[in-house]
């Protein structure tokens, strides 16, 4: 973790009390991020330069299209990452890969498409590029921070894996001052309804007590909100810093930017 993330006096413990595995929930690991990595059939052609959208269900229709060695007619189709399309034996390339970083504000939903129709983090990143990218993992509404947007979805899965115990550091600030009982007893696990809930590390950066930095590599729903409740804090803010390496460095909230060539090669390591 950085120099300004080290626990400042009394809150001084060395090592990792608890070295007892997570427990995961698996109803809510998602690891297939389905939904928005999915992309329709005639576009997935057209965009491959093969031939218009248009043209493209023609192709369909006429049964030229194969998807995993299978002929697919059925219009509405979509090709999930991973899947080989062919036209004629040749194989069609998919969009190319796009990396987008969001310095997510307040209020915006961690959506695609929000039926009630709120704002979503895709509202932000609109005008990034032509392809149809999605966010990776998912950031609740009043949460503020790093948000990974891609088409990539081999690397989405590689990053939303718990296997792969990908790091995420958050800024926390609370209701009340931390006392020393719940700083060691968070540090040590806190076993919540749905398991225990490890942090790799946690310091406090306010001289009053109130903010924190935490260290995690798990991703249940709400987990530090959900840490900090349990011991009867309230949290006022939550900032995620840094993601899978990648941080808030020249990027204000609000605002997005393409991965450098090095922070891709960085993540996909």
């Amino acid at each position: 973790m950085a120099k300004n993330f080290r626990p400042k006096k009394p809150f001084t413990s060395k090592g990792k009390s608890n070295e007892t595995p997570p427990v995961y929930d698996q109803k809510i690991v998602q690891l297939g991020l389905s939904s928005p990595s999915e992309i329709r059939l005639n576009r997935y052609i057209s965009n491959s330069g093969v031939c218009s959208r248009r043209e493209a269900d023609k192709l369909i229709e006429e049964g030229e299209i194969k998807v995993n060695d299978v002929v697919v007619t059925e219009m509405g189709y979509k090709v999930k990452p991973g899947d080989r399309v062919t036209h004629q034996g040749k194989l069609l390339k998919r969009e190319k890969l796009v990396y987008v970083l969001l310095n997510k504000p307040k209020d915006f939903i961690t959506t695609t498409n929000d039926p009630e129709g709120r704002k979503t983090v895709m509202d932000l990143i609109k005008n990034s590029c032509e392809e149809q990218i999605f966010p990776v993992g998912r950031l609740d509404r009043a949460t503020t921070g790093l948000l990974l947007f891609t088409n990539d979805g081999d690397l989405a899965k590689r990053l939303t894996h718990p296997s792969h115990e990908i790091k995420k550091i958050y800024q926390v600030t609370l209701d009340k001052a931390v006392t020393e009982e719940h700083f060691e007893a968070i540090r040590a696990g806190i076993t919540l309804e749905d398991g225990l809930a490890p942090v790799d590390d946690l310091a406090v950066v306010s001289p009053d007590g109130k903010s924190l930095g935490i260290e995690i590599h798990i991703g249940r729903n709400r987990i530090i909100r959900r840490i900090f409740e349990h011991l009867g804090y309230k949290v006022m803010k939550l900032d995620r810093v840094v993601y899978a390496g990648l941080t808030k460095k020249d990027l204000p909230r609000g605002k997005w930017r393409f991965l450098t060539d090095k922070e891709l090669s960085k993540i996909k390591k």
